[in-house]
């Protein structure tokens, strides 16, 4: 498989390749050539695989065949060493769980699979790979924890300051080794420009290798696409028109699923549920994309004003409005909806919600009003307790805190604080 810049300005390049490099030399995404659609027997099947064997099948197509089979079967297998279970709430709203792997987020999925593809590119390369990734919340803790020990991979990870949880932050700045925290004084969007900027700066690039572990990287995004096949297995024979409400910054993970869509999976609708970084539902008003900068509030994964990946989702529905407005609907919500939110589900369903996945209810409970014939699963994308103070002082209830949030509360803090590009440059030149 071959993929192709979205800027259109870039030779073709290699799986391989794209991952190394995650942004193309005209700074585009990578983008695969070709989606060729699963046959209809996988999904008449799918109750009879298991979770390895879907995912295998469902992404050999974007590697092959430069991972061997057998080796991105491991690599599928390590990385899918956790649940994903279905919860159901009533008979229209359920939320399908991804917060079982060792960060307890969503990306652990995809920071795992790209952790071993690139360790797998690596055995023999004996120059040093600088993994740079701009983190809003979750990404830099799944990404400290994926690539912790991997040879020859040194991971630089931005956060903004005073804008990650707690635990969030010690997730990210107390494993050591090959991890290293950059605390930057400003926004997600700031720290996502630099990582765009350094990708670009030749005074970098010919010292070092540089890449992302964002989701603007392929390997980091594809394996995305697994979750919306494990939530299909679990609930086709109950429910025929499926619905999946995600809570959505950089739009990589929407994007996946509607690439499971591509591959055939009977997906019958999207809804992007935003927080008051609302860029995408106000463009499917008005037709007008126009980022802005991020504002901040207690779903902070989402905080992003200039999401990514909305450029793949155009081209998945190449660029015309009707088609992505056809499967995609979006809705935003305010932090007191969002409390409201995450009351409601406590008090009427006897389950936590983080912010996230209270913004991706209300993602459902929008749609339903117009779609009542609708069963639809909002992602939980992270464990309640990785946003402890929002989640107690709103369900008025003290929460245990689970093994592996126990395991960084004890651990010393390091970070380096920087504030603009050039101490990035810095940093990176002298480490």
């Amino acid at each position: 498989m071959n993929y192709f810049s979205l800027n259109h300005k870039a030779p073709n390049t290699t799986f391989k390749n794209a991952v190394i490099k995650g942004l193309a030399p005209d700074k585009g995404l990578y983008f695969p050539e070709t989606i060729t659609p699963l046959p209809k027997s996988f999904f008449d099947n799918i109750d009879n695989l298991s979770y390895s064997e879907i995912g295998f099948e469902a992404i050999k197509q974007f590697i092959a065949p430069e991972i061997p089979e057998d080796v991105l079967k491991t690599i599928v297998e390590e990385t899918l060493s956790f649940d994903f279970p279905v919860v159901k709430l009533n008979e229209h709203i359920s939320t399908l769980e991804l917060f079982h792997g060792p960060t307890m987020a969503f990306k652990d999925v995809g920071a795992r699979f790209m952790a071993r593809c690139l360790g797998y590119f690596n055995i023999d390369n004996e120059e040093e790979v600088t993994v740079l990734v701009a983190t809003s919340g979750d990404t830099g803790g799944a990404v400290a924890n994926g690539f912790l020990g991997v040879k020859g991979v040194n991971v630089v990870i931005l956060y903004p300051s005073g804008k990650v949880s707690d635990i969030q932050e010690k997730q990210l700045t107390t494993l050591g080794q090959n991890i290293k925290a950059l605390e930057v004084n400003g926004t997600f969007d700031d720290c996502q420009a630099m990582v765009k900027t350094a990708f670009l700066d030749e005074s970098l690039t010919s010292h070092m290798q540089l890449t992302s572990a964002n989701s603007i990287n392929v390997a980091r995004w594809l394996p995305q696409l697994f979750y919306f096949m494990f939530a299909y297995k679990q609930l086709h024979k109950q429910y025929e028109d499926i619905v999946f409400s995600v809570p959505s910054g950089n739009f990589g993970n929407v994007c996946a699923g509607m690439m499971a869509q591509q591959l055939g999976l009977p997906i019958k609708h999207f809804i992007a549920s935003n927080n008051v970084n609302n860029v995408v539902t106000r463009y499917l008003i008005s037709q007008l994309y126009e980022p802005k900068p991020s504002i901040q509030t207690i779903s902070n994964a989402m905080d992003v004003g200039a999401p990514s990946n909305f450029i793949r989702i155009q081209e998945i529905y190449k660029n015309t409005f009707e088609s992505l407005k056809a499967n995609l609907s979006s809705y935003s919500f305010t932090d007191d909806e969002t409390r409201e939110a995450m009351l409601e589900i406590y008090n009427n369903y006897n389950y936590v919600a983080d912010p996230h996945g209270a913004v991706g209810y209300l993602g459902c409970q929008s749609y339903l009003q117009e779609n009542n014939n609708a069963h639809t699963v909002f992602l939980e994308t992270a464990h309640p307790t990785k946003f402890l103070d929002v989640v107690e002082d709103v369900i008025k209830e003290e929460q245990p805190l689970p093994e592996q949030i126990q395991e960084v509360m004890g651990k010393e803090k390091e970070a380096t604080t920087i504030s603009t590009y050039d101490d990035l440059r810095h940093f990176l030149l002298g480490s």
